[in-house]
């Protein structure tokens, strides 16, 4: 059996099952189209889709990059010579520290707090990029 998002056991239904197919489809190739993270997409669908507590979607969607997710996307744009490996190398690492660091702060906050601070973010990222 999967668990829900509360962490009781529960049978999923199929209709679920797929939903959760076809979000992650999508988030993916969203992100290989434009880079984005597939965080922005799988967050609040998990949030407002499927009920998750705004720490459980961030945390299933953290553990979702865990499998070289975007292994294939970023392969074909390493063939067409569009990956700098160094710089690539260097972010992870800062990723990699600052994921934790964050994700230490983030199970402190109120999830009410955490999901205005993932708006926040959301609409100030949206806005610069709009006017840059």
């Amino acid at each position: 059996m999967l668990r829900s998002a509360d962490g009781k056991d529960r049978g999923i239904k199929m209709l679920s099952l797929l939903l959760y197919i076809i979000i992650g489809l999508f988030a993916g190739m969203v992100s290989g189209l434009i880079g984005i993270g597939g965080g922005i997409i799988v967050v609040p669908c998990l949030v407002y889709i499927f009920g998750f507590s705004q720490h459980a979607a961030q945390g299933t969607t953290l553990a979702m990059l865990i499998p070289p997710i975007g292994l294939l996307a970023a392969r074909a744009y390493y063939k067409q010579g569009y990956v700098n490996i160094p710089v690539a190398g260097l972010i992870c690492l800062g990723f990699v520290l600052g994921g934790f660091i964050g994700a230490k702060f983030a199970i402190g906050f109120p999830e009410v707090i955490l999901r205005k601070v993932f708006g926040i973010c959301l609409l100030i990222i949206a806005g610069y990029m709009i006017i840059k």
